[in-house]
Parts: structure tokens; C-alpha cells; sequence
């Protein structure tokens, strides 16, 4: 089976959905995708930093319930949320959990893989450390934006391909936050070089 055929990604897609219960509680979903590939467009790479939000955490955009802003984040889960941070760069979050609790995954970090050409263009540098190490430079790289909001994660343009081996996961607080700082619901894979700051 072609890694680009239409069968591959089906196959993919089935085994996402039962490695990974979008439904579930965004810390869960936050751990389970450390060490997936995310490709959009077949550009990306292994997913290495995540960030948990949900309704009830006062750091995320959820926790004041629905607006014009977030509904995306509010469900059905297992579609993209796209923000603007800072009013500069765009930020890709999964959305978890039942319809209308509001709760999502940042992805804050990949190590690049497929389509590096591509991504060193949209980002302007060589250096593959730098192409994905932060939020908003995942989605400059891969070339996201708010048009790729609502969008669901388990379809064309996105894919998600599992983890091959086990990997061992870091936790500790999340980053740029000035509210429940100290909730350790930001997750790394343990020895990577791509995260956007190391874990203390």
C-alpha cells in the first residue's frame, strides 16, 4: 500500500481514531499525540510539544464560554482550531472533548520530515531546528492559517500517522500563559532537540 494512496490514508485514519479518543479529556489527547506525525498538505513532521486547555482551566480561550473567536473550540471535537497570537502569528490547536465544552490541544512543536524544501521557503531559514520550534512557526511552515479553521483533523489536508515505537513523554507547565501557571499540562518527547524551550 503507497504511503500517498487514497487506501494508506483510510488505513491511517481508522487506526488515529483508535489510538487517539478525541472525545477524551485534552490532557489525554495532549500525551497520546507526542510522537505522532502531523502532515497538512504532506508537509510536516513528528509532533513533539503539545499544551492541554480546557473549559474549566482559566488560561484557555474557552473558559468565558463560546464567542465569535472560539466556537470552533466548542465541538464537535477532532477539527482544527486556528487563533491569531498577538495579532502576528496563527496557532493550530485539536479540538477534544463532547460538543459544546470547549477544550483543545495546542500543537506547539514538530521535528521536521516530510517536505523540509517547502517549509525552509515559507520560514525563510535553513535550519531544520528552528522551521517548527514554537507554535506559530508550526503553522508558518505548514503553511496554516484561520481558512484551515473548523476543518476536520482526520481528512485531507491533515493527517495524523501514528507513533511506531513507545516513546517517554516530559510534563510541566505550559508556556506565555499569566493564568494557572503552574498546571503542568504541557507535554514533550523526552530528548528532542526541536522543542520551542526545553523542559525544567
Amino acid at each position: 500500500m503507497a504511503f500517498g494512496s487514497a487506501l494508506y490514508k483510510i488505513a491511517v485514519m481508522n487506526v488515529i481514531s483508535q489510538f487517539i479518543d478525541f472525545s477524551g479529556s485534552s490532557v489525554d489527547v495532549a500525551r497520546s499525540l507526542i510522537g505522532t506525525t502531523l502532515l497538512v498538505n504532506g508537509v510536516g513532521g513528528q509532533i513533539v510539544e503539545t499544551e492541554a486547555y480546557d473549559h474549566e482551566d482559566p488560561a484557555s480561550h474557552s473558559f468565558s464560554g463560546p464567542s465569535r473567536r472560539n466556537r470552533v473550540m466548542f465541538g464537535p471535537p477532532c477539527r482544527a482550531y486556528i487563533y491569531r497570537s498577538y495579532g502576528i502569528h496563527w496557532c493550530l490547536n485539536f479540538v477534544c472533548r463532547t460538543d459544546g465544552l470547549g477544550a483543545g490541544v495546542l500543537i506547539r512543536a514538530l521535528e521536521p520530515l516530510e517536505g523540509l524544501d517547502i517549509m525552509r521557503a515559507r520560514r525563510g531559514l535553513d535550519n531544520a531546528r528552528l522551521l517548527c520550534s514554537g507554535p506559530g512557526r508550526v503553522c508558518q511552515a505548514l503553511g496554516i492559517t484561520d481558512e484551515h479553521s473548523g476543518m476536520q483533523i482526520d481528512s485531507f489536508p491533515f493527517q495524523l500517522v501514528p507513533a511506531i515505537k513507545q516513546v517517554s513523554i516530559l510534563a510541566g507547565p505550559r508556556i506565555g500563559i499569566s493564568k494557572a501557571k503552574d498546571v503542568p499540562w504541557r507535554f514533550g518527547l523526552s530528548g528532542s532537540r526541536y522543542l520551542s524551550r526545553p523542559f525544567r
